[in-house]
């Protein structure tokens, strides 16, 4: 049960699915309640499978590369502290979709593999913390993939009623959002590079 909550606070603050309402909004702004209820289940599920795969082929991705656990959750540490970063500074460019990609993505049939599951709701950032997370046992694995059914589940229920949410929160609600969760991702980031520091450094700790 820890290894599902732990799976689930953490990826829930990365993917976010609060900062893709806005981007979800004006991709479906021409669709009817039901089609838009669809979008949002088909970018969730296609959000699971990309998840599970970089997480079941995280280790076999680490050793073609030859690259090492720690030196990942120092590669993931920072990117999600720079991701945190710009949730947290006023002004700064919190669109994870540019101008011209979201242009392009409403001439699409269906959006909600590319940019609503990637890389809205599973970026850079959530996938490299799902390549790091190490779990030896099967049942460890099958709670860390129910964790991220758990985040699936809740990031639908966001983005099913991101206009209602977008309508009650208003502009000062929903940067004052993206500021909580701004603070949350900064804190795994830290901590992600500080245990992975200590790992490889353990004089540090001392």
């Amino acid at each position: 049960m820890e290894i599902l909550l732990a799976t689930f606070t953490t990826l829930f603050s990365l993917v976010n699915p609060f900062g893709a309402m806005p981007v979800f909004l004006t991709l479906t702004s021409d669709d009817s309640g039901t089609e838009r209820l669809r979008i949002a289940l088909r970018a969730c599920l296609y959000m699971v499978a990309i998840l599970s795969v970089a997480f079941l082929g995280g280790q076999y991705i680490l050793n073609f590369f030859g690259i090492s656990i720690q030196h990942l959750r120092i590669a993931g540490g920072i990117l999600l502290m720079r991701s945190a970063f710009d949730l947290l500074t006023p002004g700064a460019n919190r669109d994870r979709v540019g101008p011209a990609a979201l242009e392009e993505s409403k001439l699409k049939d269906d959006v909600s593999f590319t940019p609503l599951a990637m890389p809205m709701l599973s970026g850079p950032g959530s996938m490299a913390i799902c390549i790091g997370l190490i779990r030896p046992s099967y049942p460890d694995k099958l709670l860390t993939l129910l964790g991220f059914a758990l985040v699936a589940l809740a990031s639908f229920a966001v983005l099913a009623s991101s206009l209602r949410l977008t309508r009650l929160l208003g502009r000062p609600g929903m940067a004052a959002l993206a500021r909580i969760m701004g603070f949350i991702t900064l804190a795994i980031g830290v901590n992600f590079f500080a245990t992975a520091i200590g790992a490889l450094f353990p004089g540090l700790t001392k």
